[in-house]
């Protein structure tokens, strides 16, 4: 078993033309011997973004806190807030943005296939 703090894995800042005021942080992965499974964190600061993509493989989401946006591959914006879950389906193309004041976290855990 292994027992790490959250506040203690360090961020890594992603901010370009596709993605914007994004923190995301590895909490369990295959550093941790994680074969199969990967939990990410990811925080979208006020005004951020996520690119529009795709995966090909299926992944499930978490809001944990505050509220976004996330679009889905109609272009339909739909509202998530703290406690919602998402399944989200491989090749399903989707975003997530922050209009809003306050940042918005959200967990999410996809298959090990060499990302992270």
């Amino acid at each position: 078993m292994i027992k790490k703090s959250g506040f203690d894995i360090k961020a890594i800042e992603m901010d370009d033309k596709e993605i914007r005021r994004v923190k995301k942080k590895v909490l369990i992965g295959p550093e941790d011997g994680s074969h199969n499974i990967i939990m990410r964190k990811f925080t979208v600061s006020p005004d951020g973004f996520t690119p529009f993509h795709t995966h090909d493989f299926e992944h499930v989401v978490k809001i944990e806190n505050g509220k976004g946006i996330v679009i889905d591959e109609s272009g339909k914006k739909i509202p998530v807030v703290q406690g919602d879950v998402l399944f989200i389906n491989n090749n399903e193309e989707h975003q997530f943005q922050n209009p809003f004041d306050e940042p918005f976290e959200f967990l999410c855990i996809i298959l090990n296939q060499g990302k992270n």
